[in-house]
């Protein structure tokens, strides 16, 4: 995997591989949450487990998308609320942590759409604005290498930017990216391939 860089997320990409890669424990997991979720008894407690166990991995991927540290947390509430208000549609027949990122990146998809027609700005401006909200981020403790390399993700068309996200910082396996995204593996190794082109020129031009 091309290497950009010590990223300062260790702990977070590790919380996140480790909810996707153990798929038998995580079935058995999913298995008594689901039968929890579904008694009134235990439901409430089992969503709490829910939300403590997803709350870390989800706002890194919501932050990354939308940049900003109170739009990711907004979006958060929203993922969990609609988790929530939905639980009685959720058949098991995907994994918990699939529903959830689904869920967590149709917000932060909506939310950006949402903005551009607000602001009736372009791709590409809001692109521009979210480099800006990089540039003046009051939570951001990396180093310039980190910061261009926030800076030349947010310059990638959505999907890219969702791909290269799961890919490089989390470490997803390509088949459940497939099962998150609803795109092929093969469509998902290109889409990553193109992020890192654009990724190398960006850094390339603006170190």
């Amino acid at each position: 995997m091309r290497n950009f860089g010590k990223i300062n997320n260790d702990t977070a990409r590790h919380r996140t591989m480790s909810i996707f890669q153990d798929k038998a424990k995580d079935n058995s997991d999913d298995a008594q949450l689901i039968m929890e979720l579904r008694s009134p008894q235990t439901c409430r407690a089992a969503f709490g487990r829910i939300i403590a166990m997803y709350t870390e991995p989800l706002y890194r991927q919501i932050r990354r998308m939308v940049q900003s540290h109170d739009d990711a947390n907004d979006l958060l509430q929203n993922t969990f609320i609609k988790a929530w208000s939905s639980l009685e549609n959720f058949r098991g027949d995907a994994r918990l942590s699939t529903w959830l990122y689904k869920i967590a990146i149709n917000e932060s998809l909506t939310f950006l759409e949402r903005e551009r027609r607000r602001l009736n700005i372009s791709l590409d401006d809001q692109q521009a604005m979210l480099v800006n909200t990089i540039e003046g981020d009051p939570f951001f403790d990396g180093d310039r290498a980190q910061r261009l390399l926030r800076e030349a993700v947010a310059t990638l068309p959505e999907k890219q930017r969702l791909v290269f996200n799961m890919k490089y910082f989390d470490e997803m396996k390509y088949e459940d990216m497939s099962a998150i995204l609803g795109t092929s593996v093969g469509a998902l190794k290109t889409s990553y391939h193109f992020a890192v082109k654009k990724i190398e020129n960006f850094i390339e031009k603006n170190q």
